[in-house]
């Protein structure tokens, strides 16, 4: 797969990257607040969504929900509008991959930071020390959702 460590999407309670799969922020969801954790407002979210498109074949997409595949979600979600198109441009799941992953660097940035309160609410949630917990998330790629897999697993070796 052309993105291995692929974020869960953001309602799924995947990390700020995972704003590479969400659709225009119309509505009240957790975008809201990976946008905010990003630093981007919806403006700003979609103008480089938008530019991005222009520059990709992630701008195809005609008869997907918004017009283009920049706005769909990852393929381990059923979809046959997004299915449908990427396979009438031949596009591969690793090339939409790879160019969602080069998306998703583009809106967050190249250096993911480890964010000062996941570490604390891990360390508190696990009861394990602000190191393991931050370990657990640069293992993680900062993913929260598998940090806490991987502090899961570390307690039920321990206990």
């Amino acid at each position: 797969m052309g993105w291995d460590d692929a974020p869960s999407h953001v309602c799924r309670g995947g990390d700020k990257r995972a704003l590479a799969f969400c659709c225009p922020p119309i509505k009240p969801c957790p975008i809201l607040y990976a946008l905010e954790d990003a630093g981007l407002t919806p403006q700003e979210y979609i103008a480089i969504k938008e530019e991005f498109a222009k520059k990709t074949r992630l701008g195809e997409g005609e008869g997907t929900c918004f017009g283009s595949l920049v706005w769909c979600c990852k393929p381990s979600k059923p979809c046959p509008f997004r299915d449908l198109v990427m396979k009438k441009i031949n596009m591969t799941v690793d090339e939409y991959m790879e160019l969602k992953k080069e998306l998703a660097k583009r809106l967050v940035g190249k250096a993911e930071i480890i964010d000062k309160k996941d570490i604390k609410a891990l360390a508190e949630a696990f009861n394990v020390t602000m190191e393991d917990a931050r370990e657990a998330l640069i293992q993680a790629k900062n993913d929260l959702r598998t940090a806490m897999k991987i502090l899961r697993m570390k307690t039920l070796e321990q206990g």
